[in-house]
């Protein structure tokens, strides 16, 4: 009955480590502002790489259905934008405010968790 995980819980799940990965890039950029000759890079937005992971094709439910496979690899990718004079193009304002949304991003994918958890528990009579 339980065999298959809840997709609410998988996609809080992914969004969490989406957010944790661009957080890396993000600080790996600003490390670097200085750095000449340094591109920053960024991930996808969350939905777009949701999409692409191959999660809205058809699921395996049973043993004798079709199997799927789910891309979870995030590349990142060179920005492009103004570049200095010494060939960096980090912008730290761009990169605060790049911050900001993915802390929000993680905020929501654990709220999501709770919120379903709060749900599991009262189902099974344990708040």
């Amino acid at each position: 009955m339980f065999e298959n995980k809840v997709e609410v819980l998988n996609m809080a799940r992914a969004m969490a480590a989406h957010a944790a990965a661009r957080q890396g890039i993000i600080a790996r950029n600003m490390a670097n502002a200085d750095t000449p000759g340094y591109r920053a890079a960024d991930l996808p937005e969350f939905a777009e790489a949701w999409r692409s992971s191959g999660d809205t094709a058809m699921r395996m439910t049973r043993s004798a259905h079709l199997s799927g496979g789910r891309n979870t690899t995030l590349t990142a990718i060179p920005e492009l934008g103004n570049v200095g004079p010494n060939g960096n193009s980090v912008s730290l304002e761009t990169e605060m405010v790049k911050a900001a949304e993915v802390k929000q991003q993680h905020d929501m994918a654990l709220a999501i968790y709770s919120s379903l958890s709060g749900v599991v528990r009262t189902a099974l009579g344990r708040r």
